[in-house]
């Protein structure tokens, strides 16, 4: 995992707010979106957050290095 499993849950604790207010600074613009279309992208970005994190850092399949012999 790249982050902590308690610094993942801080993130996407703080991301909550940011997803309600995105819809009230898109209105200033006139752009209204409905609360279930702000649902579902606010569980695309949590979404796209979490796979991040579980990936591993390097990009292979493997978490862990080996060390060789």
């Amino acid at each position: 995992m790249r982050i902590s499993k308690g610094a993942l849950l801080v993130v996407i604790a703080i991301l909550v707010p940011f997803i309600v207010e995105f819809r009230t600074v898109l209105s200033w613009f006139g752009v209204e979106i409905s609360v279930l279309e702000s649902l579902v992208l606010g569980a695309v970005v949590v979404l796209a957050i979490v796979i991040w994190a579980v990936w591993p850092p390097n990009g292979d399949a493997e978490a862990e290095p080996t060390r060789s012999s």
